[in-house]
């Protein structure tokens, strides 16, 4: 099959770019190796997620949330509003599709994708002058390489298919990882009466949901190290020092680790005031070892637990078929040029939802790759 562009992946990255393309009446395929658009929030969030984020940072190009919308939404009604994007915009990705390879083919100037559709077992090809990479920062769920894990006889869990703390009622249950997913696990499994411990293997910062909103709101007007100065003084003030409890903050700001490194302060859900009751154990480093239900830790000491959550994150898995990746990626699959022009690759090669930026970086990349998409082809026809 021949179109003008192929998008890979129908996540909210994938269905805003074609949404994007479809305004400028530009020809598009979305592959999508699942069932269903969206499985990251239809398949592989747990129950109690709310978006961390104020609605008016997740909310795709040409439909904005309503005024009857809360300001933080709940994971149902995120979802809906993807259901709503879709039919309302009429998107029809291709599912069952997982692409297996892809590579520029010099003699036509094209692009070849090869998907196969794991629904009749068929190997289709697919042609295009431009492709997009939007299968998102988080592809396959990464369990780390630790020594004896092999030998652990309780529940070993990702955190992309926790689900609730239900089942673990009773249980000694570690969380390994302390960011958004980590802690706010670590409040469900403690609300369920799980005896809980998290794993914090490095300094995170922990703001309120005001906070950030107070903060990605002012960064439009004042730069980054002026709201981080503020952002200390808030937290100093709402939760005090905390390092007596095991939790300690990076040395750079909140909203400057974010834009430099990628990593997101962690927005607290409840799990800090849990922590400072012994409700719920805190251990920094890492795990030396596992043997059988015995972990060793890399401060000596040792703990016996029943289960595993282990919230350690994702790695991109676009380097496996995207055999060009170097026209856009690094190695480790995320884009190689710096914000703001991370999106665009040579070879009319783009990807979107790279930005670690969440829902408004996705929909920023989906109207940039559809804008210079059309400025390109426009150029061809002059």
């Amino acid at each position: 099959m021949e179109t003008v562009v192929v998008i890979v992946g129908a996540g909210p990255a994938g269905l805003a770019t074609s949404v994007c393309l479809n305004q400028h009446s530009i020809p598009n395929v979305i592959l999508e190796r699942e069932d269903i658009y969206a499985s990251l929030w239809k398949k592989r969030a747990y129950d109690r997620l709310k978006l961390h984020l104020a609605k008016s940072f997740c909310q795709l190009p040409f439909m904005p949330h309503g005024p009857d919308v809360p300001t933080f939404m709940p994971k149902d009604l995120f979802i809906d509003y993807l259901d709503a994007y879709v039919t309302r915009f009429n998107i029809n990705p291709r599912y069952n599709r997982t692409v297996k390879f892809s590579t520029f083919d010099v003699s036509t100037n094209k692009w070849r994708v090869e998907a196969e559709n794991t629904a009749t077992g068929e190997t289709e090809v697919y042609w295009s002058e431009f492709l997009v990479v939007a299968t998102g920062e988080n592809g396959d769920g990464n369990i780390p390489a630790v020594k004896g894990i092999d030998t652990f006889p309780g529940e070993i869990v990702h955190s992309s298919h926790y689900k609730s703390g239900h089942d673990f009622t009773g249980k000694n249950v570690l969380v390994v990882g302390g960011g958004n997913s980590g802690m706010e696990i670590s409040f469900d499994l403690c609300n369920y009466e799980a005896n809980t411990t998290i794993l914090l293997r490095s300094p995170r910062h922990v703001l309120t949901k005001e906070a950030v909103h107070w903060g990605m709101s002012m960064l439009k007007y004042v730069p980054v190290t002026m709201v981080d100065a503020l952002m200390k003084i808030m937290t100093a003030y709402s939760y005090g020092d905390l390092t007596k409890y095991g939790l300690s903050r990076p040395k750079q700001g909140p909203f400057a680790s974010k834009l430099y490194t990628g990593k997101a302060p962690v927005i607290d859900v409840g799990t800090v005031q849990k922590i400072c009751d012994g409700e719920i154990q805190v251990i920094n480093g890492g795990i030396r070892s596992i043997q059988g239900k015995t972990l060793t830790f890399e401060n000596g000491s040792k703990r016996d637990f029943d289960a595993i959550v282990f919230a350690t994150g994702y790695k991109s898995s676009v380097c496996n078929w995207l055999k060009n990746y170097e026209y856009v990626m690094k190695k480790d699959g995320f884009p190689k040029a710096p914000m703001p022009m991370h999106w665009k690759g040579e070879k009319n090669l783009y990807c979107a939802g790279f930005a670690r930026k969440g829902i408004a970086g996705a929909s920023q990349d989906a109207v940039s790759v559809a804008d210079d998409i059309k400025s390109i082809l426009a150029a061809i026809k002059h």
